[in-house]
């Protein structure tokens, strides 16, 4: 179902009136289409089937045995992004992604190709590498008795050996679970028999053709720690039906409620939302050049401020030129090819269950959304802030994990501007509410908007379908 011009959308008192006014929305294909730019054909998709309506349980939230199901049956059998190829540029380069229970070790191999293991030792089960760490090692040696694997899991070094003469080498390699790198992102799945990586991401390959980031690196890598359901976290960043009331002043630059929702199949989606415009909430009435002054991407170093509007342009055109303009002094890549939207907008799209990746130049960064451990109430949200190599220079090292807790904000975070931190903190505050509020629920449900909150729905329908199948 598109959302159109005539639809009709109710303002809240403390938008404006009092009176509970009403306004038509602008769709997403109508902004982009005043741009200079022809829309880009993947831009102009549009897939949202009808979905159920049905109340969502909110036992999928705050029970633990419905988190233990998660564990078991989805978990242990779906793609998830781990980390990049820099993080594991070089042979015996590791990095280890924990998931729940779950501790995976991805290792880069001789030939350049990767292989992950169950972090465990074959031993007494000590974890071959600590959860969180990273690096390089010549081999995969257990630190509490030494027994040691080569690179590829094959079992060569058993302290008093003569103690094992019962010990079959070869059936102690170690298990390995399926790893492939798609566009510099690795992923892995504990499923030896999940379908490949390209078919479990449905259109995206297709769609990030133009969008590629093999030659960039993360410069920035926040871990936030977080009082709810990972699926909380998650779905505070697929809507911005919540917008004006949380985040106010970005109403008047970003078109919130306009945005396109996609739902592609059961393990992606994205939305689309155009920046350098008003939202329908917003009730300042802004001039193009005050647009581009308020404006804000989410690299501080890829623009400026105080850029002129010249008559007949808007402030979404003027902004695109200049990321084309700084894309191209800096780092040598030209955007010429790329639509205005495609340079500039919230191109965001879902890949199931918690990996936010962003398309386009403008906007380069990962969300993920982790369970904390084992506790259906906690868990851990991290960004990837990408940026491209410098030209003519050996790509630099992934910036190392800085972590903040709840009470802490986002802006006391190294190389964060304070706009961008404030939203951060404004989105992760309300959270522990939800959290809070849904153990107290008499409903016991959640009752979503059809268009806006649809993506959510598709959530918890694949979810149902890994518990269940």
């Amino acid at each position: 179902m598109d959302m159109d011009a005539t639809d009709i959308t109710e303002l809240d008192d403390d938008v404006e009136a009092k009176d509970k006014a009403t306004i038509p929305i602008k769709t997403y294909r109508e902004i982009i289409d005043s741009d200079s730019t022809p829309a880009a054909d993947v831009l102009a998709l549009k897939s949202n089937p009808p979905q159920p309506t049905d109340d969502i349980p909110v036992e999928h939230f705050i029970s633990q045995d419905f988190f233990n199901l998660e564990m078991e049956k989805m978990w242990s059998r779906v793609w998830q992004f781990a980390c990049r190829d820099e993080h594991v540029a070089e042979e015996g380069d590791y990095f280890v992604y924990d998931i729940g229970r779950y501790s995976i070790l991805i290792v880069r191999q001789a030939d350049e190709s990767l292989k992950a293991y169950h972090n465990s030792c074959l031993h007494r089960g000590t974890k071959i590498r600590p959860s969180g760490s990273s690096g390089y090692a010549p081999n995969l040696q257990c630190p509490f008795h030494g027994w040691t694997w080569e690179l590829d899991g094959t079992l060569n070094e058993v302290p008093c050996s003569w103690e094992f003469p019962h010990l079959d080498y070869e059936a102690n390699r170690l298990p390995e679970v399926q790893v492939e790198s798609w566009n510099s992102f690795i992923f892995i799945n504990m499923d030896l028999d999940a379908p490949p990586l390209l078919d479990y991401l449905e259109v995206v390959p297709e769609h990030f053709e133009n969008w590629r980031f093999e030659n960039w690196y993360t410069y920035q890598h926040v871990q936030k720690e977080l009082n709810c359901n990972w699926k909380v976290a998650l779905e505070g960043f697929m809507e911005a039906y919540h917008t004006p009331l949380v985040h106010p002043e970005m109403t008047h630059v970003v078109g919130d409620w306009n945005m396109q929702h996609d739902v592609f199949g059961d393990h992606t989606s994205r939305d689309l939302c155009p920046l350098g415009v008003s939202s329908p909430t917003s009730t300042l009435g802004l001039s193009e050049q005050e647009l581009a002054d308020r404006m804000l991407l989410g690299d501080p170093e890829s623009h400026e401020d105080g850029v002129p509007v010249p008559e007949g342009k808007t402030a979404r055109i003027v902004m695109a030129e200049q990321m084309r303009q700084k894309f191209a002094e800096d780092y040598n890549i030209d955007l010429s090819g790329l639509s205005d939207a495609e340079c500039i907008d919230s191109l965001k799209y879902n890949i199931f269950p918690n990996m936010i990746l962003y398309g386009g130049p403008g906007l380069p960064q990962i969300q993920l959304f982790k369970p904390h451990g084992m506790d259906p109430d906690k868990c851990i949200m991290e960004n990837f802030n990408l940026r491209p190599c410098p030209p003519g220079e050996t790509r630099p090292d992934p910036a190392e994990p800085y972590r903040i807790k709840e009470e802490e904000s986002f802006t006391t975070v190294p190389g964060t501007n304070e706009f961008s931190g404030s939203v951060l903190d404004q989105d992760t505050s309300i959270m522990r509410w939800q959290q809070e509020g849904m153990h107290a629920s008499k409903k016991a449900a959640q009752t979503l908007s059809r268009y806006q909150e649809s993506r959510i729905r598709r959530i918890h329908e694949t979810l149902v379908k890994y518990i269940e199948g």
